[in-house]
């Protein structure tokens, strides 16, 4: 048994966030708003929710302030601005329109495959900042739970792999 629970520990590592089990369904829900204004809300209150959860500890498959993933974070934020989405993030990247980085603006979500063995992608953030070229974004990793990172990090530009506009 002492044997096993290194190996658990290592597999859990490296699925990270990416293939935990949907708990809700899949259908894709957006509430249909009309101005340039309402996105602009609805992408400050998502970012600003997700900000609520700042150094929650990392969960894997947990969507609370006690324990989070990072697709929990995304499905948890989204979902209280009543947009449903998947709880998966591979499944969450095949969701909105895929847009190039020079198009990401406050509210799009960052794509990322952090398993260089996979081809799947299995993390994902939601962008907070767009400043001067300078990507930011909130997300939960299993070293320091729900943090705020720069797509300039050597890490997150080189597992990046797509980024998609939700609303």
């Amino acid at each position: 048994m002492k044997r096993l629970l290194p190996l658990i520990l290592l597999l859990l590592l490296i699925t990270s966030c990416g293939s935990s089990k949907s708990t809700s369904n899949n259908t894709y829900k957006k509430e249909r708003t009309s101005s340039r204004t309402s996105h602009k809300a609805a992408s400050n209150n998502i970012i600003d929710y997700a900000r609520t959860f700042r150094g929650t500890r990392y969960k894997y498959g947990g969507t609370t302030s006690r324990g989070m993933d990072c697709s929990g974070l995304v499905y948890v934020s989204f979902g209280n601005e009543n947009i449903q989405m998947p709880r998966v993030s591979r499944e969450m990247a095949k969701r909105g329109t895929k847009i190039s980085l020079s198009n990401v603006a406050e509210g799009d979500l960052v794509f990322f495959r952090t398993n260089k063995n996979s081809r799947n992608i299995n993390h994902v953030g939601i962008v907070t900042e767009t400043n001067g070229g300078g990507i930011k974004f909130i997300h939960s990793t299993t070293s320091k739970g729900v943090i705020e990172s720069s797509l300039d990090e050597r890490y997150w530009k080189n597992a990046f792999v797509q980024a998609r506009k939700i609303l």
